[in-house]
């Protein structure tokens, strides 16, 4: 595509172009304008699309090429995580605070002040989150939230979108019991998106857009709305009994 595809949010999620359409430079950059409406959301996740954009900017939509990928047990773990993971000292759930989680998700890092979280993307996510699609993860200290993450669960695939730490460990901590359900779940993929240092250093690998594309739609075939997580969450913390050594 040579020059950016530009969309009104009257004509439907179906006026998203094909992915494969996507700009090389900046890479993945497909379209723009439409709306963030939860029919458009699940439909671009659905499509291995995504947005993502800052304030003052219309809404960007995304599909880069190659994809970062996590498999749920496929996550490296430190020597120090291991150690915390078995010290314990967190008290973990899931779908107990996506508000919590996605607003210290929003809030700017100590490298910038920019945030992608802008209010109109935490309208939306929020939006999923009650209907049953978005779902977080949360590492507690103290009674406080220490760390989390969150993300859209569409069949078995799970599109993690942003983590936050307070507390050494405990976005990891979050993550690494998230890994651990979704896995017990049966999920195959985490699609992280774009790759990053942090992101390859947990065990995230690049995965050509045209393999992604074809497991997106095999994972995603039939899929229904998954639901809360929290109950069937809460009953596979214990035992960790697998806990690396």
């Amino acid at each position: 595509m040579s020059e950016l595809r530009w969309l009104s949010a009257t004509d439907g999620p179906e006026s998203l172009p094909d992915p494969t359409e996507a700009m090389t430079e900046p890479n993945g950059l497909l379209a723009a304008g439409g709306s963030l409406d939860p029919d458009w959301l699940l439909a671009s996740y659905r499509r291995g699309i995504f947005p993502w954009f800052e304030t003052g900017q219309p809404i960007l939509w995304w599909s880069p090429d190659p994809r970062t990928v996590l498999r749920p047990d496929e996550l490296k773990v430190s020597r120090s995580l291991k150690k915390r993971l078995r010290g314990g000292g967190f008290r973990l759930t899931a779908d107990h605070d996506f508000a919590g989680v996605i607003s210290a998700c929003a809030q700017p890092r100590r490298y910038t002040d920019e945030t992608w979280i802008t209010p109109p993307m935490l309208e939306a996510y929020s939006r999923l989150h009650e209907l049953g699609w978005a779902h977080s993860f949360e590492a507690w200290a103290d009674g406080k939230l220490a760390g989390g993450l969150y993300g859209i669960a569409i069949g078995k695939v799970f599109f993690g979108e942003s983590m936050f730490a307070r507390q050494s460990d405990a976005s990891k901590v979050a993550l690494w019991h998230a890994l651990r359900f979704l896995s017990l779940q049966e999920f195959q993929m985490i699609d992280c998106q774009l790759p990053s240092a942090h992101l390859s250093h947990l065990g995230a690998t690049s995965m050509p857009r045209s393999e992604f594309l074809s497991q997106l739609e095999r994972l995603t075939q039939g899929a229904g709305t998954p639901g809360v997580f929290c109950d069937a969450f809460a009953a596979c913390l214990e035992p960790p009994d697998n806990i690396p050594a």
